[in-house]
């Protein structure tokens, strides 16, 4: 099992920006893909940018492309998604996520982190 522990959540003004923080211990590896996603109220949880540990591939929803950037760094076990030009409709709980597998679909993720709430004010 694999203890994903999030920071960074908070309150932002619509435009401004935010970074997230997912540290991983426990049974980690290399081989694992380490996700982000987000549930709004109402809404369903939904993916938003995953990272693979070895080599850094990274993958995007379509409606964060060119707005957030997920990063890692293996030194640290810490996964990192830099939030920029935040909308109100980006207010969500975001989620930490491993798989020992693909990206995709979202049943790959067998670990999830406790989600820290993101609201961006109009």
């Amino acid at each position: 099992q694999v203890q994903l522990v999030e920071s960074g959540g908070g309150l932002v003004q619509a435009g401004g920006s935010l970074r997230l923080s997912c540290a991983a211990s426990g049974r980690t590896s290399s081989r694992y893909t380490m996700g982000w996603f987000r549930q709004a109220p109402g809404k369903e949880r939904e993916f938003v940018a995953a990272v693979k540990w070895s080599g850094g591939s990274t993958y995007y929803a379509n409606s964060v492309k060119g707005r957030f950037t997920i990063s890692r760094d293996n030194a640290k076990n810490t996964v990192y998604l830099q939030m920029s030009s935040l909308q109100p409709e980006y207010t969500a709980v975001y989620y930490c996520a491993a798989s020992s597998g693909y990206y995709w679909p979202p049943y790959e993720y067998h670990d999830w982190g406790q989600g820290p709430q993101v609201t961006v004010s109009s």
